[in-house]
């Protein structure tokens, strides 16, 4: 059995690793602040999915540029430009509490999905990349787990800031991010990242790399595995975004929690369940056919769905969790799964295509929440279904042609 990481890639998996954590953070916040902006600026559940459609546009906009400038400049460059930024879009909460702009938090997110765009692009290909193919999907997950950590820790204490019922302003959860962010920044200008790269391309200029972007382009396009799994990826997104979203909206609607409690349980509870899932996953899939554990998940997930829009009292919360815990190894897995194969510029050019999936985030939230408006925070969750009815299918297509 393959190592899941060698002794000569350690150092690097662990920086990268690091990330994961970060943008984990990042995106974290997100499901806090669209209670919060509901509360204190007195929107409605489906303006305040704005936040996640703002921030995921910024994903689906800056994806190709982003593989672009990693193709061109390396993947170490590519993760400074990233986190230079993070680290603005944090810092413009400051002034954008000041004058209380729903606009202005926009705008800044908006930077901030442009940021984690890149850092997504570089990292998530270079963390599958650092070690043997066959073990690139359970490294992956690994390097996931960290990103798990960070939306632990985001909700409970962002979340706590927030909810404390003592006028605490965003500014002050973002500012200090936004100071780490620049302080990591830093770090990655000084350290060296050995780049992964193929032979062929080794030795190719950065003008015979430009030519070569179209090519690739295309030979992505034209495969039909590589289509199916964005396609995959895209809808995976459509739920883990939206029900991340509207959990606070959830829990709290028929008084089953405050939103103090809610905050913690998403923390702990739903994000905590998500991470050990991805922590095992990379287990199981060190011995199981990643598709099979797919598969396996999708079935479960599109159960739990099911259950809570059978609006079932606490069956129906029962299963909002088994959301958590069977959809923790889809984005790694899935990702894996499409990438393998591309090699040279094509990973870094793949890469950037699989990251413009998160605005399914957006389309998937703004449908529950208009959902959600109109009808029930029950019923909302047939987008989220339908999605993962989408991921088994893609996976059970996959079982099947590798028998």
């Amino acid at each position: 059995m393959s190592r899941i990481v060698t002794k000569k890639y350690l150092l690097p998996f662990i920086l990268i690793t690091g990330l994961f954590f970060l943008w984990g953070f990042a995106r974290a916040i997100l499901d806090v602040l669209n209670k919060h902006f509901q509360e204190i600026l007195h929107i409605s559940i489906s303006q305040s999915a704005l936040i996640q459609a703002t921030t995921y546009l910024g994903y689906f906009l800056m994806a190709l540029p982003a593989g672009i400038l990693i193709t061109r400049a390396g993947y170490r460059r590519g993760v400074v430009a990233g986190l230079l930024l993070f680290a603005l879009g944090s810092l413009l909460f400051i002034p954008g509490a000041a004058v209380m702009s729903f606009g202005m938090f926009l705008a800044a997110l908006f930077i901030i999905g442009c940021g984690l765009v890149i850092l997504e692009t570089a990292a998530n290909p270079y963390a599958a990349e650092l070690g043997d193919k066959a073990t690139a999907a359970s490294r992956l997950n690994l390097a996931q787990s960290a990103n798990g950590l960070g939306c632990i820790l985001a909700p409970a204490t962002v979340g706590g800031f927030l909810f404390s019922g003592h006028g605490s302003s965003v500014a002050v959860p973002y500012g200090i991010m936004g100071v780490a962010v620049l302080a990591t920044a830093i770090l990655f200008m000084r350290v060296r990242l050995p780049e992964i790269t193929d032979a062929h391309e080794g030795e190719a200029d950065q003008n015979a790399e430009s030519e070569a972007l179209m090519p690739a382009i295309r030979s992505l396009w034209r495969s039909r595995a590589f289509r199916l799994g964005m396609t995959a990826l895209f809808f995976y997104e459509i739920a883990e975004i939206s029900i991340n979203s509207l959990f606070i909206n959830y829990v709290t609607a028929d008084g089953w929690m405050d939103k103090t409690t809610a905050s913690a349980v998403l923390s702990f509870g739903a994000l905590g369940l998500f991470m050990l899932a991805r922590i095992a996953g990379s287990w199981v899939m060190s011995r199981v056919a990643s598709e099979k554990a797919l598969a396996a998940c999708g079935a479960l997930a599109l159960a739990g769905a099911l259950l809570v829009v059978a609006d079932a009292g606490w069956i129906s919360r029962c299963g909002l969790f088994m959301c958590y815990a069977f959809e923790a190894i889809m984005f790694p897995t899935i990702f894996a799964i499409t990438i393998t194969g591309a090699q040279g510029t094509s990973v870094k050019i793949a890469s950037s295509f699989l990251m413009m999936t998160p605005i399914g985030g957006a389309v998937g939230t703004l449908l529950m929440g208009s959902l959600a408006d109109s009808v029930s925070l029950s019923a909302a969750f047939i987008i989220p279904a339908a999605a993962y009815a989408f991921v088994l299918a893609y996976a059970t297509g996959l079982c099947r042609r590798r028998r």
